[in-house]
């Protein structure tokens, strides 16, 4: 395969620690499909006869990854959203049959294809900011037909763009309505077909369960974490969103590679995140969007160095929010996060999320060659634009997803 220099970037490699591991003028070798060196221009043995591009002092960073999102759903909840600024709670609006149910019912009465067509505009909006690796998730369906059918939905998009995405069985998401008063037996059903089918179908990449009181308690999400840890599949938790059950220390003890929401979760708790290696994820949207006023303990994250990731957590009903640089700029704003963090929020602390931190999220050698070239000098400008998108070439994989041909020296 050919090899690209890029020369005269400013590339941070978000490869150190905790900084964006910048350098200032930097080049970089990308062969075939993956990075073959990072390092300033001074010290680099430029090849020739080699594709060459000139980025001209512009911004490198890795490809963005949504870690979290709900990405495949049918219909849209816009008349819930009235309601709340008319006064109701999102767990009122759920306990009357609103919330996840409603967009259950458009979404299980919707075909494949029309699901496909549906989310296609939602994808392309975050292709379009330099996302290279998106995390989907089920739950939307609540039995097993419907459950797949999102779950092939997720498969054909990663067919037919330029990106990875990584399928989560969300199964456990909220209890469908002809299980009312039955949660045991909706988990049995869960656990016997749902999840199995889903993953015998090469459908499943992790295994997720919303912790709450409006959908499933300790002991339920055990019992599908238990056959996702017997099916060898990582698992991940919607947890203290909405109070705190201890689902966070939960599934860290487990092994979760993530713990997502967390305003609830107490400041003691955390060293329980850092022990069990495991990823705090922020939504910034869905807290935007319920106008909440807790905040997760971004405090206690930072004094016990446990990895800061954000993601749009893009569905119909918290956050219907399709823009990950806006997601930034929420985490900064929202959750006092710096530029740097939120960066790396979207990059590799978001890959450490799903797993994937030793092939995407940093530019480093033996990586993965997803980047994006942007139109700014400083990598705050990335979280601190709101409604411009400066992002002015990506590559996937060693391949140019949009290439600017200016750019090439």
């Amino acid at each position: 395969m050919a090899q690209t220099l890029f020369i005269n970037a400013r590339i941070a490699t978000m490869s150190d620690e905790s900084g964006y591991g910048l350098i200032d003028d930097a080049a970089m070798l990308v062969d075939g499909r993956n990075i073959e060196w990072v390092a300033p221009m001074g010290q680099a043995n430029l090849p020739k006869n080699v594709d060459r591009i000139d980025c001209e002092g512009r911004l490198m960073t890795p490809g963005l990854i949504d870690c979290h999102s709900h990405l495949v759903y049918g219909g849209n909840r816009a008349d819930e959203f009235e309601l709340r600024l008319e006064g109701a709670s999102y767990e009122e609006i759920a306990r009357r049959g609103g919330g996840i149910v409603s967009t259950v019912k458009a979404t299980r009465a919707a075909s494949e294809s029309e699901l496909l067509a549906q989310t296609r505009p939602r994808l392309e909006q975050l292709l379009g900011e330099g996302v290279t690796t998106m995390e989907i998730k089920s739950g939307y369906g609540l039995d097993c037909e419907s459950e797949i059918k999102i779950l092939r939905v997720a498969r054909k998009l990663g067919e037919l763009y330029p990106l990875r995405i990584e399928k989560t069985f969300l199964g456990a998401h909220a209890l469908p309505p002809e299980f009312f008063g039955q949660a045991d037996d909706y988990i049995e059903l869960i656990c016997k077909e749902m999840l199995p089918k889903a993953h015998a179908e090469n459908l499943v990449d992790a295994v997720d369960v919303f912790i709450e009181s409006i959908a499933f308690d300790l002991r339920q999400a055990q019992r599908v974490f238990d056959i996702a840890i017997e099916l060898g599949l990582p698992i991940k938790a919607h947890v203290e969103q909405l109070s705190d059950l201890g689902g966070s220390v939960m599934a860290a003890r487990l092994g979760a590679l993530s713990v997502d929401h967390i305003e609830y979760l107490k400041a003691s708790d955390v060293p329980q995140l850092a022990q069990h290696n495991t990823v705090a994820v922020l939504l910034p949207g869905a807290f935007y969007v319920l106008r909440e006023t807790r905040h997760p303990p971004i405090e206690a994250l930072r004094l016990h160095q446990v990895p800061i990731a954000i993601a749009t957590d893009a569905n119909p009903g918290s956050s219907p929010v399709s823009s990950l640089l806006l997601i930034m700029n929420m985490a900064c704003t929202l959750f006092r996060l710096t530029p740097r963090e939120a960066l790396r929020g979207v990059t590799i602390n978001a890959a450490k999320a799903l797993g994937l931190d030793a092939v995407v999220g940093s530019l480093q050698a033996g990586k993965q060659a997803d980047l994006v070239i942007w139109d700014v000098d400083k990598p705050s400008e990335l979280a601190y634009q709101i409604g411009l998108n400066p992002c002015a070439a990506v590559m996937q994989a060693g391949h140019w997803r949009k290439p600017l041909m200016e750019l090439a020296a």
